[in-house]
């Protein structure tokens, strides 16, 4: 799963890469960001964390036209009279002038490092609100963005990932130059797949998957979303096994009459009891006049 991810997301996708203190992902983004310049892809990257020298390491550079960086690094909340990009530029009318001013004719990819500098000075709302704005505008191909996952709440990570296409969770390996990378991939029509593979990085930031996917879940609802059995830790047992359930369907229950019963109550036969009422001389009862001892 993860090489048919460096193939290319499908336009309109957003791609999450996951990481934390102990594992970092950017050297997975570099990855991503070579492979698709290697694809003759236009890229937009907008650097919060790390200059362009270092982001540019190893990367392909045999055509630098189609790399376009954004320097966010040097002052990201704009304090100083530079031209350069800053956290408040981060909204749909700002990026899309941004990509169209320096894009070719075709939709660029544009690159976020890091989401979590965002995140951090706007409010998560209004960073979602943009980011599925860049999804349905068409200004952009497709979104990567990195995300520190232990920088923040995590109904914060949560609610970016709902709108990923795919996520990929990078954890330490047993190795030293090992990684696993848990992803996490939704198709269009709600479907969620994940899985689990092990990798190592190069050089030249080609990514070797080292063990075959491993398929851990397939199911319709989002993963984060996990049902809980409410009769799991109940004293007592509110299922029935089927000599149980085979007593139950036998039992006649008082409100159910069975056919027997009917007929004998609707044909009264011989003996049946019967109620005879003959007026006493003290009844002063007037056939004419029923209601004579009424005082009206």
């Amino acid at each position: 799963m993860l090489s048919e991810l460096l193939q290319g997301t499908d336009t309109g996708g957003f791609l999450v890469i996951q990481d934390s203190s102990s594992c970092t992902g950017r050297h997975l983004l570099k990855s991503f960001i070579n492979a698709a310049l290697n694809r003759e892809e236009n890229i937009h990257v907008l650097g919060f964390e790390v200059s362009e020298e270092e982001l540019g390491e190893g990367l392909n550079t045999s055509a630098p036209q189609r790399l376009h960086f954004h320097n966010a690094y040097s002052d990201p909340l704009g304090w100083t009279d530079h031209l350069t990009f800053t956290v408040h530029q981060f909204c749909l009318d700002e990026l899309t002038h941004l990509v169209k001013q320096t894009s070719q004719s075709k939709p660029a990819t544009l690159v976020i490092d890091s989401l979590s500098w965002i995140l951090r000075h706007q409010s998560p709302p209004a960073v979602c609100k943009t980011l599925q704005q860049l999804k349905r505008g068409g200004a952009v191909r497709a979104i990567i963005g990195l995300l520190h996952a232990d920088m923040h709440q995590k109904g914060t990570v949560g609610s970016v990932c709902h709108l990923a296409t795919s996520v990929i969770t990078v954890a330490p390996g047993m190795k030293g130059d090992e990684a696993v990378a848990k992803i996490t991939k939704r198709s269009k029509s709600g479907k969620v797949m994940q899985y689990e593979e092990i990798f190592s990085i190069k050089d030249d930031l080609t990514v070797i998957v080292q063990s075959k996917p491993s398929h851990l879940e397939h199911k319709q609802t989002d993963p984060e979303e996990q049902q809980m059995d409410p009769t799991a830790h109940l004293t007592f047992n509110l299922r029935l096994s089927d000599t149980e359930r085979k007593a139950k369907e036998k039992l006649a229950l008082p409100f159910v009459f069975s056919k027997e019963k009917k007929t004998a109550l609707l044909h009264s036969g011989q003996g049946s009891g019967r109620i005879l009422y003959e007026p006493d001389a003290n009844d002063d009862y007037d056939q004419e006049d029923p209601d004579d001892d009424l005082d009206v």
